[in-house]
């Protein structure tokens, strides 16, 4: 599932959006009866199931609406860079597409830069939004309570193991761990008792983005406390948190992975594309003992993925990802999920949110959620139990989320994101403390935020 821009980056970006976009976005000028769709394109030519799934959307929606057309524009990139593309691309009429790809993250972003436009006049009118449960929408919610997207799924994260490792090193193929602690001890094992393999990968640094926050940083982060208040955003005073201890905890789980050379080495950590590898290499080949990582892995393994491995629902286990010293709820896991949306400045918005409901039918959205092995965010399809039987660890990732957790995607969480990447990466690379590393993280925070900090 989500590179900060470098300076390199950003000027690629915008020689590319002067080069190449404007003759791909919608806006003055576009064919009143042609809906412009804008998405990720995985960076892996192999990988086509969002590009697939959107042919067949195409096929019905051009056969149900005579004389309406259907335009692609992907965009190829890994997350950050697509962001960074897409907010290019939003930011005029020239280059707007009708219709995007917003990840849930940053959708609140967009909102206050009004790149966004609020979908509730159509959403008043379509019943089927009615099916879609409460998180979900509240995910594609600004903070003016309007509506900006329509979710397409959910996701959770939690721990994938690989079973012959685990045999070779003497772990149960039953593995549950219970602390963090006994994470690193099973990571510990492998690097003595299986040399060749990578004991653990988590997810580090800005080259990795939102997977590094996300699916490293904050599932650790959130396993610090009692499950019950929010480690990064405080909801009373609406602040962010600096200065405290499960900050420095999660930091020091960071540092101990690739100080201890438990992880990946640094230079393969630090690769904006490793994501990749790790799906279609490390992961099949058995290079890799343990990974911290989502529920949407399995998306690259199916038939005609590219990296078809029908066999990983034997090789592979799953295991929830432990609060730190097993207490309660024990468990922890993180939600996100992406929603499409309607750009303010969409030549035609009537079209891109008929267009939508194709998608969003109750079968179509079933067979998203299996194709991309998502989390289904409408009840009718969760409660299908031909959804449930559809693809080995759908049931295990499901129920996750009774114990899942979602960022405070508030407009500066993008930036403090940024943040917690920096430090993690300072740990990573040994050029930080952890103390340090969090000292700057604050002073980032402080910044990026006017000061809207409480210290815990």
């Amino acid at each position: 599932m989500p590179v900060r821009p470098t300076a390199v980056l950003l000027t690629t970006t915008l020689a590319l959006t002067a080069a190449g976009l404007t003759a791909c976005g919608g806006g003055s000028g576009s064919d009143p009866d042609t809906v412009k769709v804008s998405y990720k394109q995985s960076t892996d030519n192999s990988v086509k199931v969002m590009d697939n799934y959107l042919a067949d959307i195409r096929k019905q929606f051009e056969k149900e609406n005579p004389g309406k057309k259907v335009e692609f524009v992907p965009i190829k990139a890994p997350d950050s860079e697509y962001y960074t593309k897409l907010q290019q691309m939003l930011r005029s009429p020239k280059t707007a597409p009708d219709l995007v790809y917003e990840d849930t993250f940053l959708i609140n972003s967009d909102i206050t830069s009004g790149y966004l436009r609020p979908l509730d006049p159509y959403l008043e009118k379509w019943a089927d939004w009615d099916r879609f449960i409460d998180t979900a929408k509240a995910a594609a919610r600004g903070e003016d309570g309007k509506t900006y997207g329509v979710p397409d799924g959910t996701d959770t994260r939690g721990l994938w193991y690989d079973k012959g490792v685990f045999a070779k090193a003497g772990l149960p193929a039953d593995w549950r761990p219970k602390t963090w602690d006994d994470v690193l001890t099973a990571a510990r094992t492998i690097k003595e008792k299986v040399p060749g393999v990578t004991p653990i990968n988590v997810y580090t640094g800005k080259p990795a983005g939102e997977a590094a926050t996300m699916q490293g940083f904050e599932m650790l982060l959130y396993g610090t406390g009692d499950g019950a208040a929010d480690p990064l955003y405080d909801k009373d005073s609406k602040k962010w948190v600096t200065g405290s201890q499960a900050f420095k905890d999660a930091l020091t789980f960071v540092e101990t992975v690739y100080q201890e050379k438990l992880g990946p080495d640094v230079a393969d950590a630090l690769d904006p594309n490793f994501g990749t590898r790790v799906r279609g290499e490390l992961l099949p080949q058995g290079k890799l003992g343990i990974d911290l990582d989502g529920s949407w892995l399995p998306q690259d393994w199916l038939p005609g993925s590219g990296h078809e491995w029908p066999q990983w629902s034997q090789k592979l286990g799953l295991a929830a990802m432990p609060t730190q010293r097993g207490q309660a709820p024990g468990e922890v896991s993180m939600s996100g999920g992406w929603t499409w949306s309607i750009p303010d400045k969409a030549a035609n918005p009537d079209l891109a949110f008929d267009f939508i409901k194709t998608m969003q039918t109750k079968e179509n959205a079933q067979k998203w959620y299996v194709a991309n092995s998502g989390i289904a965010v409408r009840e009718d399809v969760a409660a299908d139990p031909e959804y449930m039987k559809a693809q080995p660890g759908i049931e295990f990732f499901t129920e996750l989320v009774a114990s899942t957790h979602y960022r405070p995607a508030y407009p500066a969480y993008p930036k403090v994101s940024v943040a917690i990447q920096e430090a993690m990466e300072a740990v990573t690379t040994g050029d930080a403390s952890v103390d340090e590393a969090a000292s700057g993280y604050d002073d980032t925070v402080k910044d990026v935020t006017d000061n809207q900090v409480i210290e815990k």
